[in-house]
């Protein structure tokens, strides 16, 4: 099979565990690029992260960001498919997140509202501040959500993080009620709330349909949950061998860590041909 696109997952699949890319992993990409190769990130993350990750391997393909929620274009200055969560559906999985009293955020294009006074607000936002500020996110914390919400309504993603995961299992179980939304998970201890239908795979399929490439040349590559609606619709769809169980085993193929260079690997086999 001749393999025109690949979709890459970011966290705990491109970027190892500080948060960087190989330089293996940026030989192989560019390398595929000059073979006439669409790359493209395909990332829970807010849309401008994503956009300063793919300019430091200079990528001119579309992004896939905020779990499906936002498409761009090559270039990045156009937004081509966009879905944002019904504010009234907002107000009700605040509630939930503020009675059950765990941590969350949420955010729009460009910047990531987090909420004040949980236990865990210092410990993320000290993390949060320290590396999107450089990639020009806006960070706002904040008391009541009301004075958020009210003076905006495109918001694409929200996230609750907990680590007592019987609890998070049970608000899941909570959300999945509420009707309007989609549910997802990026790593064991969190849950991402989205508009209803949203997902990676449906803007991954979106994007092949308008760049005129078949399913089945598609490559995905992830590690998460987030990541098996793209390996659903992929020719050939890879875990990461630090992936979670669900990946794995809904992938063709587990390829190595992201620590070891696992989508480098994937590239270089499957594209180059090495």
């Amino acid at each position: 099979m001749k393999y025109k696109l690949v979709a890459i997952d970011m966290d705990g699949t491109l970027l190892n565990s500080h948060d960087n890319i190989s330089e293996r992993t940026r030989y192989a990409i560019n390398n595929a690029i000059d073979k006439g190769i669409k790359i493209v990130l395909s990332t829970g993350r807010i849309y401008l992260s994503a956009l300063y990750y793919r300019s430091l391997i200079d990528l001119n393909s579309p992004i896939i960001a905020c779990n499906g929620a936002i498409v761009s274009n090559h270039k990045g200055d156009e937004i081509l498919y966009k879905s944002h969560i019904n504010k009234d559906i907002l107000r009700k999985i605040i509630k939930l997140a503020e009675d059950n009293n765990v941590y969350y955020h949420f955010y729009d294009l460009s910047t990531f509202y987090c909420k004040k006074g949980n236990n865990n607000f210092a410990k993320y936002y000290e993390y949060y501040e320290e590396n999107f500020k450089k990639q020009g996110i806006n960070i706002i914390g904040f008391d009541n959500p009301s004075e958020i919400i009210n003076v905006n309504s495109t918001y694409y993603k929200f996230v609750i993080i907990e680590d007592d995961i019987d609890k998070l299992q049970y608000l899941r179980g909570k959300m999945e009620q509420i009707k309007g939304i989609s549910v997802s998970k990026s790593w064991h201890n969190n849950m991402e709330i989205m508009n209803e239908g949203v997902s990676k795979g449906k803007a991954l399929k979106f994007l092949a349909h308008m760049l005129k490439i078949d399913n089945g040349e598609i490559i995905a590559i992830g590690d998460n949950e987030n990541d098996v609606s793209m390996f659903k619709i992929a020719g050939l769809a890879v875990a990461m061998k630090n992936g979670d169980k669900i990946a794995k085993e809904n992938a063709h193929i587990i390829t190595d860590t992201n620590d070891d260079d696992g989508v480098a690997k994937v590239i270089e086999k499957y594209i180059l041909k090495y």
